[in-house]
């Protein structure tokens, strides 16, 4: 496979980098992670380009991906920030409802923060999420400052994965069975 570094990739968006890593991860057998549509129901279209021009949401959407990695059920969502502090105002409280329940069936849910300005990603371990969330909702900050990440879980791109989440998602794992000194 070719090699590719960060910078030939400024137009590509955050959902393609994240596909093509999926598809990385299923031709090597290590997950299969399906993109999850968002169900729209059309209002208006261009008949001239066969393009949908006005449409609204059907129901809300719970999370971008799901699928599982080697037997591990997942889910996660993923959010580009352009700044140092993520509003709390991108996660959507039916996907944190949709994470908790989903990691009371013994799944692994997580949000991948793609952070533009310093193109670096963070793996947010739901457990994480909740705390901001739920300082939010007790009256507190209602974003997070990239300060305030645990450092072990931020990663960058590698040359044959765009988006290297297996690796936070295994430090994610040893954490949840205490086998990591954190």
């Amino acid at each position: 496979m070719a090699t590719f570094n960060s910078r030939g990739l400024r137009g590509s968006g955050l959902e393609d980098l994240i596909n093509a890593t999926n598809e990385r991860y299923r031709e090597g057998g290590l997950s299969l992670i399906q993109k999850i549509p968002t169900p729209i129901t059309p209002v208006e279209m261009d008949m001239a380009t066969k393009r949908i021009t006005l449409a609204y949401f059907e129901q809300k959407s719970t999370v971008d991906y799901i699928g599982a990695v080697q037997g591990l059920p997942v889910a996660f969502d993923a959010k580009e920030c352009a700044k140092d502090t993520f509003p709390l105002a991108n996660i959507h409280e039916h996907q944190m409802l949709f994470m908790e329940d989903f990691e009371k069936m013994q799944g692994i849910a997580f949000f991948l923060i793609y952070f533009s300005k310093r193109d670096i990603f963070y793996y947010l371990r739901f457990e994480e999420a909740l705390d901001f969330w739920n300082r939010m909702k007790k009256g507190g900050r209602k974003s997070f400052t990239i300060e305030e990440l645990d450092k072990d879980f931020f990663f960058s791109m590698e040359n044959d994965i765009f988006v290297p989440y297996l690796k936070p998602l295994q430090k994610d794992l040893d954490l949840r069975d205490g086998k990591s000194e954190k």
